[in-house]
């Protein structure tokens, strides 16, 4: 589902040249949920956003369901972007002055999709994270794990093949945190492929594989017995 060989991503002035990640090597297969941890400035915000297309790496290889990313211009990295991903973000992301199903139909209007279609994947999104009968309520009107829901059901409206999910429950309570990391659980057991950022190690133990990043490079890549849930576990 996701392959990076070898990857490196420098930021260059005329002074010096930084390495946020040097050869970085990581594979997600499909069905996975990785948990990628690590100390602040270890290169997992860069890792995560070159996963989600958002930016670009200097050296190596990335492969994003099997086709290569490496040359695609601008609208080809969106497209991409928007038919494999599902962003889940710790600050929400929503848009105050739209209501839930507006946030939800945000990225579908994007994908092109008609009215009845829309309709149907918002209900449907909103259902499985059991927001429904908040659809006409804005984030306002929301608590911090009802808000992370809209944002996880946003994601899941365009069906994505890979959730990466950034500090999901950063903002959250303990308790809110719990449901949060307890429907991505089940999300997991559906099938779905799930990366996750979290400094948190409760957190990260619940996955079913921990990645350690330190100084932009994979210093733990084995898979840990801990926990192994979903149909497609051990793929």
């Amino acid at each position: 589902m996701l392959k990076m060989t070898h990857l490196s991503k420098a930021y260059r002035t005329e002074v010096v040249e930084t390495y946020a990640l040097r050869e970085f090597s990581i594979h997600v297969r499909e069905g996975e949920f990785v948990a990628v941890t690590g100390p602040s400035g270890s290169g997992k915000t860069t890792f995560l956003t070159i996963a989600g297309l958002l930016e670009e790496f200097s050296g190596g290889e990335y492969r994003l369901d099997g086709a290569d990313v490496r040359g695609l211009n601008d609208n080809q990295r969106s497209r991409l972007r928007n038919e494999k991903i599902g962003f889940i973000f710790q600050a929400f992301n929503l848009i105050p002055d739209l209501n839930v199903a507006d946030n939800v139909d945000v990225p579908l209007r994007y994908r092109g999709f008609n009215g009845a279609e829309r309709r149907r994947r918002i209900q449907e999104s909103l259902e499985r994270v059991g927001l429904a009968a908040r659809s006409r309520h804005y984030p306002s009107e929301l608590s911090g794990g009802q808000q992370q829901r809209v944002a996880i059901a946003r994601a899941l409206a365009g069906s994505p093949r890979l959730l990466l999910a950034d500090e999901p429950t950063g903002n959250l309570d303990t308790q809110m945190a719990r449901g949060v990391m307890e429907l991505l659980e089940e999300l997991h057991r559906d099938g779905a492929t799930i990366v996750m950022v979290t400094h948190d190690p409760e957190l990260a133990i619940r996955a079913q594989r921990e990645v350690h990043i330190v100084d932009g490079q994979v210093v733990n890549l084995a898979s840990s017995p801990r926990l192994v849930v979903g149909a497609h576990a051990g793929l």
